[in-house]
């Protein structure tokens, strides 16, 4: 039988009797004694008290567990790993997926459209994403120069475009026609146009 109160010429030395210890208090694998002098081995393995705890399962990665306010959990949050996004067009705003991202993945222009952004596609003096312009403006252009008539109606003087020109360089308007001619009453006739 187990001892558990010793008592040394009247003075008390050890007395469990009143102790409250009991094999679910002590932590997994720690020894101690009961009020009974027995040996007890805990076997409490809650090492917190998560009564105040937030974490909820869609903050845990998907499969994982944890305890929050008393209660096991398992997680329920995708694992996303490396997530890569193109930028085809400047209105694109893509989504990030709903997860756990690893950090490695990236954001950029797709390789398409990075290859566009050259100094020659871009007007001299602006600044497009790091790439200053060096197009002058009149690279592939095809000027034409035109002579027209006046008429009494409103014209509209184009470039010919299906001859490959795609601007005008000048328009040179003739003179009106005017004309003097005598005639049979004996006064001038003036003729415009």
């Amino acid at each position: 039988m187990a001892k558990n109160k010793i008592v040394y010429f009247g003075q008390t030395l050890i007395d469990l009797t009143a102790d409250t210890v009991t094999a679910e208090d002590l932590a997994k694998g720690v020894t101690a004694h009961d009020k009974s002098g027995a040996v007890i081995t805990g076997v409490n393995t809650n090492d917190s008290d998560t009564t105040d705890a937030t974490a909820a399962v869609a903050e845990l990665l998907e499969g994982k567990t944890a305890y929050a306010r008393g209660a096991k959990l398992t997680g329920t949050m995708p694992n996303i790993g490396a997530v890569t996004e193109y930028i085809t067009k400047k209105d694109d705003v893509l989504p990030i997926p709903q997860g756990y991202h690893d950090g490695s993945g990236s954001a950029s222009i797709a390789e398409t459209e990075r290859a566009k952004l050259i100094a020659d596609n871009i007007r001299q003096g602006v600044e497009i994403l790091g790439v200053t312009g060096a197009m002058s403006g009149t690279e592939g252009a095809k000027a034409e120069s035109k002579t027209v008539t006046p008429s009494a109606q409103e014209q509209m003087i184009l470039p010919d475009t299906d001859a490959g020109y795609n601007y005008l360089s000048q328009v040179v308007v003739a003179a009106v026609p005017y004309v003097e001619t005598e005639n049979a009453a004996g006064g001038m006739t003036v003729t415009i146009g």
